[in-house]
């Protein structure tokens, strides 16, 4: 129930010594949570979420993000510590920078592995992606005019590319940090479910197995930790355990992933010139189904772990597996996002009346999980395990493990009520509609953009009859909801936990 309430309590903004608080759920009720929960319980819901609109006057301004417990000995073990980290302009790394340097001043160096072509333009991708990011407005604040020497101070680009052997770092440079670094933190990968399967192979397969041989060269290494996804064991209902994956065990026997290799590079000769790109695509997305994956990134990362476990000997290692990671829940302020992202492309274009539902179940589990938690949860790991062990570590940073896992019917009721008192634009805004067929949801697109085409009435003002045709611009856009559809289908029927 405490989920359900703090869900239910996400709305209408009001502010309270410069604080937002969302409070305007409490006027309309809840559609498919009325369906699923007895009335007693509704009326309690109610009468909690009632209770916190008339105790906001009573609450005191929140704190700025204080630093994280020690229980752990979490800010003992950062103190001084040098790290590696790849992927640092993506999404999650960029936050769990900023919560190290923020949580931690006095760590020491950050190297970033930059793909750059000359050092001046990796610190010039370092300032315009990072350093001038308003991700660092609390650091910015913090530091006040030191900030920028600050910054350049811990975060030091290194230029390479975890697609190349070595990472792309000149041995000069190689020898110089290995004697520095103390934690590896592999957050580099090709995140489109339906990339191309060569390029997907490079990065998410063989990308961490790069890094793993470039940090057991660090002679101060005391953890390589790896980002995965919750997703990398495919196609599963029921409990999904924290298990590393092993092939013959968790993992069929058939796969081999030289082989997979040499499919791809043969793909590409093969394929070489018209439509290479779409039919590489296609490739991916076959090899993953053939081998009970939803997609070529899942497919790839679970490959990626499977290398790690295969070629780790002592090192020891912490790999967390998150589900869908959206924006920040409060670090380092609440809603911080980057880009359009899993959800969001559907929320946009529901509120802006392109779609009216979507391809999927309504009693899914819609697992989504605040960037900072992700965070949080690494660093709290970082620090637990980051002792010298040969441990590996498996770690799932999930919602749907909690008692009362968010559905995707909830979720899009939140959704409606919020657009109702938020709207992008001027419509008569409809409750959301899960279709339980592609052909019904293709069917649904199609009329909408129909009737935007070409309006509800004709000149004479008599209703339209129906159409059969649709514009240029109106296939496309029908094309790339349908394919939307396909890709986010295991998501949004989605019954593991």
């Amino acid at each position: 129930m405490a989920m359900t309430t703090n869900l239910l309590d996400t709305s209408k903004a009001v502010k309270l010594h410069g604080v937002r608080f969302f409070s305007s759920f409490l006027s309309r009720p809840n559609h498919f949570l009325a369906c699923r929960l007895p009335q007693s319980i509704t009326r309690r819901v109610q009468t909690s979420l009632c209770y916190r609109e008339t105790s906001f006057k009573a609450v005191s301004p929140e704190p700025e993000p204080s630093s994280v417990s020690d229980g752990v000995g979490i800010t003992r073990f950062l103190k001084g510590k040098t790290y590696l980290v790849t992927g640092a302009t993506g999404f999650l790394a960029k936050v769990l920078i900023e919560k190290l340097l923020r949580a931690s001043p006095d760590i020491g160096k950050i190297f970033i592995l930059i793909k750059s072509k000359d050092q001046e333009s990796a610190n010039k991708r370092l300032y315009d992606e990072i350093i001038s990011s308003d991700l660092f407005n609390h650091l910015k604040q913090m530091h006040g005019r030191s900030y920028e020497e600050f910054m350049k101070s811990k975060l030091i680009p290194i230029i390479g590319d975890i697609g190349e052997d070595n990472l792309g770092v000149g041995s000069e440079i190689a020898t110089k940090i290995s004697g520095e670094i103390d934690v590896v933190i592999s957050c580099a990968g090709r995140t489109t479910f339906d990339d191309r399967y060569d390029l997907a192979l490079n990065v998410n397969a063989l990308g961490p197995g790069r890094l793993l041989s470039f940090a057991k060269d660090c002679k101060k290494l005391k953890l390589f930790l790896h980002i995965s996804t919750a997703y990398v064991t495919g196609k599963k209902e029921g409990t999904v355990l924290e298990a590393p994956l092993c092939v013959g065990k968790n993992i069929t026997s058939d796969l081999n992933v030289e082989h997979e290799l040499k499919l791809a590079s043969e793909a590409v000769r093969k394929f070489h010139g018209s439509g290479e790109i779409k039919k590489l695509k296609e490739l991916g997305i076959q090899r993953a189904q053939h081998y009970g994956w939803e997609n070529t990134y899942t497919f790839t990362k679970a490959m990626g772990e499977t290398l790690i476990q295969t070629m780790r000997e002592d090192v020891p290692v912490v790999i967390i597996r998150p589900s869908i990671i959206e924006s920040s829940y409060k670090e380092p302020f609440p809603g911080w996002i980057q880009g359009i992202r899993m959800t969001d492309p559907m929320i946009l274009a529901y509120g802006k009346g392109q779609i009216s539902g979507f391809w999927g179940d309504s009693q899914s589990f819609l697992d989504i999980i605040p960037v900072d938690m992700v965070v949080n949860a690494t660093i709290a790991a970082m620090a637990k395990h980051g002792c010298r062990n040969s441990d590996l570590k498996v770690y799932n940073v999930t919602s749907s493990s909690h008692a009362h896992p968010l559905r995707a019917g909830e979720y899009m009721d939140l959704a409606y009520q919020h657009l109702c008192d938020f709207p992008l634009t001027v419509i008569d805004l409809e409750r959301w509609k899960f279709h339980s067929s592609l052909d019904g949801f293709t069917s649904s697109v199609f009329d909408i953009i129909a009737k935007q085409e070409r309006g509800t009435t004709n000149e004479g003002g008599e209703a339209e009859e129906s159409h059969t045709t649709l514009s240029f611009k109106g296939k496309r856009i029908l094309d790339y909801f349908v394919s939307l559809a396909r890709t986010y289908e295991p998501y949004a029927f989605f019954q593991a936990r």
